[in-house]
């Protein structure tokens, strides 16, 4: 098993940097994997085409299509860290291990599944950088394709979260997620599949965060292009929006960060140097 690595990064880049300065204004790219052999290299392509400082964590949450076989061949990049899951064990899962290679200011969530523009990173950051939020979500506009059960079940969770929580939010399950990292180790998460969007909302909302909104685009697929989010999911995310009303903060607030480290096993790790 590869160790967590992060605590034998230098200080400084090969430049001379401060790591400090390595890091501010830089946004922290989580992308949770599973079976996207078909789609990782077109992924890659766009958010590096991306027009903000970055860095790339991207977690295979244990693939069985080739996904591992094409990351493992992509030669190093200096803004890339790749690591593997022993055993799949969710999205939510993949982007606790990434959070603790996470170095950024910010930290933004981007799926897989080509669904996302990562040409709307520079509309998604702009608040935080000017300090206007510390929290922003993107929202989708209505597309049809997205299915009426997906819409409706969307629709369904944004209310839920807006009557107990009082976000005055319009997408609480859009993927397009971005926090500053400060904030979000505070938070000791318990997510394994995709319980992670309500998990986050609950408790930055019971932090008296206020979300921000970005509108964003978005490109839907269905079931069988490759959607892998199911009814027990939307049951799932209902509860977790419930249950975190009323659990008291000091059972899932740490008074400062988190210290880093993998909360799943992780079978390969390649960092920058």
């Amino acid at each position: 098993m590869t160790a967590l690595a992060t605590a034998s990064w230098p200080n400084r880049t090969a430049t001379g940097t401060p790591a400090s300065d390595r890091w501010k204004g830089c946004v922290s790219v989580i992308v949770p994997v599973y079976n996207e052999a078909a789609h990782i290299d077109e992924l890659l392509r766009a958010i590096h085409a991306s027009p903000v400082k970055k860095e790339i964590i991207i977690v295979d949450d244990g693939s069985t299509d080739g996904t591992r076989e094409k990351l493992q061949a992509l030669p190093p990049m200096d803004d890339v860290s790749l690591v593997f899951h022993e055993k799949n064990c969710g999205k939510g899962a993949a982007i606790r291990t990434a959070l603790a290679y996470a170095r950024g200011e910010y930290v933004l969530i981007q799926d897989s599944d080509l669904e996302y523009d990562p040409q709307d990173y520079p509309a998604l950051l702009l608040p935080l950088e000017s300090g206007k939020a510390n929290v922003i979500y993107g929202v989708r506009p209505d597309r049809p394709e997205r299915g009426l059960r997906f819409f409706l079940g969307a629709k369904l969770l944004t209310h839920l979260t807006n009557v107990l929580y009082g976000a005055g939010i319009h997408d609480e399950a859009t993927c397009y997620k971005v926090v500053r990292r400060s904030l979000l180790t505070q938070l000791e998460l318990q997510c394994h599949r995709f319980e992670f969007c309500p998990e986050v909302t609950a408790k930055l909302c019971r932090m008296g965060e206020k979300i921000a909104e970005v509108p964003i685009n978005y490109n839907p697929r269905s079931a069988v292009e490759g959607k892998k989010i199911r009814h027990s999911d939307g049951w799932q995310a209902i509860w977790t929006l419930i249950r975190f009303r009323f659990i008291p903060r000091r059972r899932w607030l740490h008074a400062g960060q988190a210290a880093a480290s993998t909360p799943f096993a992780v079978s390969f790790a390649r960092l920058p140097e």
